[in-house]
């Protein structure tokens, strides 16, 4: 399996792939690369419906560029805690951001997201988000508001008054229920729309299956954090299955997940 960098002719085959409605997999497969460098490489580079392959490129080559005038950023990787990997953590880094773009995060709010996430105190400030990430202030700032309306970051005051964005273990309970919530407004909407639709008609009888399953859905998504957010606390050596803190009865219904 070929290693390094991916070649302007592999992403001109990536970009036709796409065109032709293929798997990441399969076009993984053709070119005998490893199905997360396909991914990565198409969701850090403007996802599946606006890559372009010589954009990618350049795009690439700016980045590398940009590594190799980054000293402070050198320094602090040599630098790792717990003798750590560097370049292993910067690739995880990666992995990471690009499996949360997956999921439909922006690309600057989950390069923020995985930078906080994966850092020791689970906190820092915009001055040290924008010099690990090389991007500017302003890039930061939009981002921790996307994040913060996400109840993904909050934000507090340190004992110097900086302000310092913070991920902490109950940032993922409140994500989730600030998804279960959004998910209620958008059943509650449903089924506005079958009174002025027309009960019994098509669109209405849509309308309202569309508000049922949503319905138990978030009903599901809300009960299933508030029954595992215990895990969100649990140290290490304790257990870590689920079925420890699910109240008697069985499953919730569907997990977490973000509507």
């Amino acid at each position: 399996m070929p290693g390094g960098r991916l070649t302007q002719q592999e992403r001109q085959q990536i970009a036709l792939g796409l065109a032709d409605g293929l798997a990441y997999a399969e076009i993984a497969r053709r070119l005998d690369r490893p199905t997360s460098t396909i991914t990565r490489e198409v969701m850090r580079n403007g996802g599946p419906t606006a890559y372009r392959a010589d954009l990618a490129h350049r795009a690439t080559e700016r980045r590398a560029h940009r590594r190799k005038q980054a000293a402070p950023r050198e320094a602090q990787d040599s630098a790792q805690p717990y003798g750590r990997d560097a370049e292993a953590v910067r690739e995880y880094e990666e992995q990471f951001t690009t499996v949360v773009m997956a999921s439909g995060m922006p690309l600057m709010m989950s390069r923020v997201l995985s930078c906080l996430t994966l850092t020791d105190s689970g906190s820092l400030t915009a001055p040290e988000l924008a010099q690990r990430l090389q991007v500017s202030p302003a890039s930061i700032s939009k981002a921790i508001a996307f994040l913060e309306s996400q109840g993904m970051v909050r934000r507090e005051r340190d004992e110097r008054r900086r302000e310092r964005y913070i991920v902490d273990d109950d940032i993922w309970y409140q994500s989730m229920m600030v998804s279960a919530r959004a998910t209620a407004q958008l059943v509650e909407t449903a089924r506005q729309g079958v009174d002025i639709l027309g009960p019994g008609t098509p669109a209405a009888v849509r309308m309202e299956n569309v508000a049922r399953f949503l319905d138990f859905v978030s009903e599901g998504i809300a009960r299933a954090a508030e029954q595992a957010r215990e895990i969100l606390h649990t140290t290490s050596g304790a257990t870590s299955d689920p079925a420890a803190t699910t109240a008697p009865g069985g499953p919730a219904g569907p997990g977490p997940g973000r509507a």
